[in-house]
């Protein structure tokens, strides 16, 4: 497909956060943009703004003429009246993963792949490559606040890309430069078993170009050459990591050569370090100029609904975060408690996908334990039907301390009654819209 030929795009699902992206990418080439979404929220209003044409109602009377090619994400159904019916006209149709591999083959590319950290690790380093002398464009799968959203668009060869595992999109993106985070079972729903989700992660590590090159964090076995990255373990290594006036302090190691001394990220976690570490690789790897690097991640100012601060002040500490896996739970709640040790923890939860909390049922009560004080809400059904027998009370009935069930619009209530010290607000689906009425109450 020759997208110099394209002056009409229709995207089916354009409120997604990685369909958003490219669709101001394409928006910036000059090309008219129309699309459906679900739901109207601040991000389809900020595209309206810009000059999109976006609806809420599927209906195909909003389907203007002459449209060149429709982009979809398989997170809309297939029995989407406007998807059949452009099925039905044998319109030029592509997944959103296709269309950013067909952008990524005429650049040099950063692909970050992993089931935790690809968002925050991905903003690291188009934010590091972009302060340290390399102009790159990124796509990325959140609002990365030092690049003022999901799009940024540079004048350089390289663009940074979120290599997304769900649906095997990631086999579309053919990397110089790519970084594997983690490898757990995750998307069961999609691969079915545990080792058909690594064989896809072994098939996208065999995709870097012939002369590129891959950073796989320590442990993982992928089956062909990579440099590997860890904390006190692997080629890249940050050792004497510490917590210092709320910077996660460390040094850096290329080898036994050490590189930086006394890094200092405002982002607290041992899993953000391990994401820095890369980051920084990867930006080195990509022409980033290394004297730069320190201030640079200094100024990291991380991405929206990762460890983000809703409020902080003498009474109450309230932090937002995307977390919707057992180990992004985990790595979520020891980063709070290691950062606030004296005070006590309460996590709001709410579940995503019912085939997720079936799978990972265990995991959850475990993570969710680490807390002194959990309330979890129903499950976030997201695109799945219900099914019988899981509900939040499943993870509930296997936790050692027992949570709090409530439904999403009792927990602002709940919480203005209990008056948290430090309170974590956690989950992928709508838990982030009672943000603003959360902190009200705890004001």
């Amino acid at each position: 497909m020759n997208l110099a030929d394209i002056h009409k795009i229709y995207f089916i699902g354009i409120g997604g956060i990685g369909m958003s992206a490219l669709a101001r990418y394409f928006k910036r080439q000059g090309i008219e943009i129309h699309g459906y979404d679900r739901t109207e929220t601040e991000l389809t209003r900020a595209l309206a703004q810009e000059g999109m044409f976006v609806h809420y109602e599927d209906d195909v009377r909003f389907i203007p003429e002459n449209v060149d090619l429709v982009v979809f994400t398989p997170a809309v159904p297939a029995d989407h009246t406007e998807l059949l019916w452009f099925r039905e006209r044998n319109y030029p149709i592509k997944k959103r993963a296709e269309v950013l591999g067909i952008i990524s083959r005429s650049r040099s590319t950063v692909a970050i792949a992993g089931t935790h950290g690809k968002t925050t690790t991905s903003s690291m380093t188009a934010h590091l490559l972009r302060a340290c002398g390399v102009d790159a464009n990124a796509f990325v799968g959140g609002i990365a606040l030092n690049l003022g959203g999901n799009y940024a668009e540079g004048s350089s060869e390289w663009v940074v890309v979120e290599a997304d595992e769900y649906d095997r999109s990631f086999l579309h993106l053919h990397p110089d430069v790519a970084v594997v985070n983690s490898v757990d079972a995750d998307h069961l729903d999609i691969y079915g078993t545990e080792a058909a989700v690594q064989e896809s992660y072994a098939q996208f590590a065999k995709q870097v170009k012939k002369g590129g090159q891959l950073f796989v964090r320590h442990g993982i076995e992928l089956g062909v050459p990579a440099q590997t990255f860890g904390i006190e373990n692997g080629y890249w290594q940050a050792r004497s990591v510490r917590v210092e006036q709320g910077f996660m302090v460390f040094d850096l190691y290329e080898g036994e050569n050490r590189r930086f001394e006394a890094l200092r990220l405002p982002y607290p976690g041992l899993h953000n370090v391990a994401n820095a570490t890369a980051a920084i690789a990867c930006a080195l790897r990509a022409g980033a100029d290394a004297s730069k690097i320190p201030d640079a991640l200094t100024a990291f100012r991380g991405v929206k609904r990762r460890f983000e601060y809703i409020l902080k002040n003498a009474d109450c500490v309230f932090i937002d975060d995307y977390a919707h896996h057992p180990a992004e739970l985990d790595a979520t709640i020891r980063a709070a408690k290691a950062l606030f040790p004296d005070k006590k923890i309460t996590g709001a939860f709410q579940p995503h996908l019912y085939s997720r909390t079936r799978d990972f049922a265990q995991g959850f009560a475990e993570a969710l334990d680490l807390l002194d004080e959990c309330l979890l809400l129903d499950i976030y059904p997201a695109r799945e039907l219900p099914i019988e027998g899981v509900s939040s009370a499943t993870i509930a009935g296997l936790m050692q301390h027992k949570p709090t069930l409530c439904s999403k619009s009792e927990l602002p209530e709940l919480l203005q009654q209990r008056r948290p010290e430090v309170l974590l607000t956690m989950g992928a689906g709508d838990i982030d819209t009672l943000l603003q009425t959360i902190k009200t109450k705890l004001q």
